[in-house]
């Protein structure tokens, strides 16, 4: 058999469907994701033989660029779709599980990674920075819909709003865990470099970056173009054309990246608020996202299959409810506790802490930067709470997103 000529076909029936999965998530009332997670399942355990090596850790390189790619897309998508201009009372939601929220799941995350399941306290606070942001790319079900979408809800708008900040303000930790690996190392750093640096230095060029580079494309697309016939366009490309450019001139300059993407958007999409070319620009970034994330989660099942969870044990099966079900929705509710939005709302938002893709490119960022302990079992945990957080809240999204809206 050609493999090469399999995986094309393969790769047109995955991505052929996606074009119908939406609709069929919302009948069903389960995301797209467990369906393509069993199919990734199913091929690898009857063609693996024909098909690449889906574990992350014999594809380093691969792991990194596609989940970086995919997240960066979703975040240029996440932004452009929130009709709600920015403000610290408007967004003060969003901004409280930032501050309180992710920092209390990292720590502990972190504690319980080097207290309970006896990591290193590198790589514990590694974990702990990979698994505190909430996922922008799975967590379709339970955000906002397109621009000017009338029906926007505090929920939707809150976990959409924190799952586009949280990627790019959980770096800070990722690059933490790496300064205290080359410390223990005896390398030349330390936490005040960190902190000037990697915390204070990068998060301020990322959001100056972002909004900059929003209120340059915002003047191209709006303004000057409907001044000149030649710089007139409206083709949905652009949408991940500037999240390109825009994350590569961020990292040339060593700035955060994910976080200029999202404040690129926001503010984008607030020049011109009403303007229809904003539809076709989410449009785009909408069915490229779905295309990758439908060869993605095969992977993530072939991993499945060829043993990403051999490492797992009892203890670290604890360690993942405990987070997902316990530590998430608890700092979340704490957070918001003071919000002017009813209490089963706070619960929702708290339980639907999505974990997925952005945690594989954390986990394999601090990889690529530094030789962690403990890597197999880094990569058991992570995929098993995506695995868990896409079977609980893949399940249950519509249902508890309905009730909600009711």
């Amino acid at each position: 058999m050609d493999h090469y000529l399999l995986i094309l076909t393969l790769i047109g029936a995955a991505t052929f469907l996606m074009a119908w999965m939406p609709e069929f998530s919302k009948k069903t009332g389960i995301s797209y994701s467990v369906f393509y997670i069993i199919a990734g399942v199913v091929l690898y355990l009857t063609i693996p033989e024909y098909l690449p090596d889906p574990l992350p850790k014999n594809n380093e390189s691969l792991t990194l660029h596609l989940t970086e790619l995919i997240v960066i897309i979703s975040l240029m998508g996440s932004g452009i779709k929130i009709d709600r201009p920015f403000s610290l009372n408007a967004w003060s939601s969003p901004l409280k599980l930032i501050g309180i929220t992710m920092l209390a799941c990292i720590a502990a995350a972190a504690c319980m990674g080097y207290y309970f399941l006896s990591l290193g306290i590198a790589s514990a606070t590694l974990l702990g920075a990979a698994l505190a942001p909430t996922d922008p790319v799975l967590a379709a079900d339970v955000q906002v819909g397109p621009p000017n979408d009338k029906a926007e809800s505090e929920v939707k708008f809150t976990l959409t709003s924190e799952a586009g900040l949280n990627d790019g303000v959980a770096f800070p930790f990722t690059w933490l865990a790496i300064c205290l690996g080359l410390m223990i190392s005896g390398e030349q750093t330390s936490l005040l470099e960190w902190f000037a640096f990697d915390l204070i230095y990068r998060l301020i060029a990322g959001i100056l970056i972002g909004w900059i580079s929003g209120k340059a494309i915002g003047f191209l697309l709006f303004r000057l173009s409907d001044k000149s016939d030649f710089l007139s366009t409206r083709d949905g490309f652009l949408a991940i054309a500037a999240t390109l450019l825009v994350y590569g001139i961020t990292e040339f300059a060593h700035g955060y990246g994910f976080l200029a993407v999202f404040i690129c958007s926001i503010t984008l999409r607030h020049y011109e608020k009403d303007h229809k070319y904003h539809k076709e620009l989410h449009s785009f970034t909408d069915q490229a996202e779905r295309l990758l994330l439908s060869l993605l989660m095969i992977l993530f099942g072939g991993t499945l299959v060829m043993g990403i969870l051999k490492p797992i044990d009892t203890k670290m099966i604890v360690f993942v409810l405990l987070f997902l079900l316990v530590v998430r929705p608890i700092t979340a509710y704490l957070a918001l506790k003071t919000a002017k939005i009813k209490n089963k709302e706070k619960w929702v938002i708290g339980f639907f802490g999505i974990k997925g893709l952005g945690s594989v490119f954390y986990l394999s960022f601090g990889f690529s930067e530094y030789n962690f302990e403990h890597q197999d079992q880094l990569w058991a945990i992570i995929s098993l709470t995506i695995l868990l957080s896409i079977i609980m809240h893949g399940l249950s999204a519509t249902t508890v997103m309905k009730k909600v809206k009711n």
